[in-house]
């Protein structure tokens, strides 16, 4: 039973020993339904209903669009929510006001209060915290509130929403045993977050999919707007830690040049879906006019500290950490570190089990030299296994006992000139980031 001497640690162990997570042990946790979130936020008041949101679904890149769209309108003055999905350090990065993390003392109290409704209704774990981050931003008083969608779109815990715009990033293969196996059917999940009469972006265009989409919003009745059809990036360069994008707009036959501290070639398709995500919102009444597009990204991580999206944390060796973890997001890592003045690669990489990995490992380079990790849940992908699957791809390297054993023997042989990179999974890049804290 919980007490007001419960600790604020001693709260997550009880949330995490009660309710299933889907990070840690997969499709055990996933509800094929919104009955759990309905029933809480009922019983909370249908905090969701007391203010504005915008929704973000996606394969890729929708924890960046997410980030992105809640500094624009933290910048125009908005006291602005924010609900992404996992954390990497801390329970508390997942719900977040103009930049600040929730509380201790909240996520102590709103357990302890709701306790007994939590043991009757015996939600997954991110039904629960969807359940809190909606009566947080309510109790806030919050004037709107982005929200990352978890997983899917159709069946998502946040999709009790009414929201102003709804966005998807982008279709790739992912958690196709619940999703579905192919693109159309993983496009038909997303596309589950179209509202009748609320408008949608499309971040990119593809061909295969791009009528699911169109259907579904014809059927909604929503306006649909694809984000490339109006933008097109032309160049991208790194000054001062600064990712500068210069883009066309379309529409207004002009050149925009955006600049990001949110580094990885990846982030100009943000970027872009975000813009015209902002055009709509301003279509709609919401003031963000006054917003300057060429600055106003430039302190997203260090305000949001929205980490593991291609970051550089020491040059000599180059080290890189990125959370992509499947097809389309591992295709894009590789492609920009192929560009890379480097002399050799040492890859530390980790994977959960349920991932499509021969799609994903004949991507990854033969000439590097592997460090084969799993992180300390049940869901990871046993090291010895994920070895031996990368040799029949020509991938060759060792397995480590522990990531720390990894990342040791990955800087150990490593020189001033090569690069060390950490990648495939949000548990392999927090015990990366602590380790590095520490030396």
């Amino acid at each position: 039973m919980l007490n007001q001497k419960m600790t604020y640690q001693q709260t997550l162990d009880y949330l995490y020993d009660m309710l299933p997570m889907f990070t840690r042990v997969g499709a055990a946790a996933y509800k094929a339904n919104l009955d759990n979130t309905i029933l809480l936020c009922k019983e909370l008041g249908n905090p969701h209903l007391s203010f504005k949101t915008v929704h973000i679904a996606g394969t890729n890149g929708k924890g960046s669009c997410s980030s992105l769209l809640a500094i624009a309108f933290q910048n125009a003055g908005y006291k602005t929510g924010l609900y992404t999905s996992p954390h990497i350090f801390d329970f508390r990065e997942r719900i977040k006001i103009d930049g600040i993390d929730v509380s201790q003392q909240y996520i102590v109290e709103f357990v302890h209060t709701h306790q007994a409704l939590i043991e009757s209704i015996k939600p997954s774990f991110f039904e629960m915290t969807v359940a809190m981050a909606f009566s947080y931003f309510a109790e806030q008083k919050v004037d709107i509130a982005i929200i990352e969608v978890g997983l899917g779109g159709l069946l998502d815990s946040t999709n009790i929403i009414l929201p102003e715009l709804s966005v998807i990033t982008n279709i790739s293969n992912d958690h196709a045993y619940l999703l579905g196996n192919t693109l159309q059917e993983i496009a038909t999940q997303k596309a589950g977050i179209i509202k009748k009469n609320i408008p949608v972006v499309i971040g990119e265009t593809q061909a295969d999919i791009q009528n699911i989409f169109v259907t579904t919003a014809i059927m909604q009745q929503s306006p649909i707007f694809f984000a490339d059809n109006a933008y097109t990036d032309v160049h991208v360069e790194v000054r001062d830690g600064i990712q500068f994008v210069k883009i066309i707009d379309k529409a207004r036959m002009q050149v925009l040049e955006v600049g990001t501290d949110l580094m990885g070639r990846y982030q100009s398709k943000n970027i872009i879906t975000v813009l015209k995500a902002i055009d709509v919102l301003i279509s709609l009444g919401w003031n963000l006019v006054t917003v300057d597009l060429s600055t106003v990204f430039q302190q997203c991580l260090k305000t949001l500290k929205f980490r593991g999206r291609f970051d550089i944390i020491q040059q000599q060796p180059l080290i890189i950490l990125d959370v992509s973890h499947n097809e389309a997001g591992i295709a894009a890592l590789l492609q920009q570190i192929s560009n890379l003045n480097i002399k050799r690669k040492h890859i530390v990489i980790g994977f959960v089990k349920d991932k499509s990995l021969e799609q994903i490992l004949q991507q990854f380079p033969k000439e590097a030299n592997y460090y084969f990790v799993q992180a300390n849940i049940p869901r990871a992908l046993p090291r010895q296994e994920l070895q031996q699957m990368a040799s029949n791809y020509q991938l060759k390297g060792d397995a480590y006992d522990t990531i720390t054993d990894g990342m040791e023997a990955a800087l150990k042989h490593s020189d001033m000139n090569d690069l060390v990179l950490v990648t495939g999974s949000f548990f392999i890049l927090e015990e990366a980031y602590r380790y590095f804290e520490k030396i």
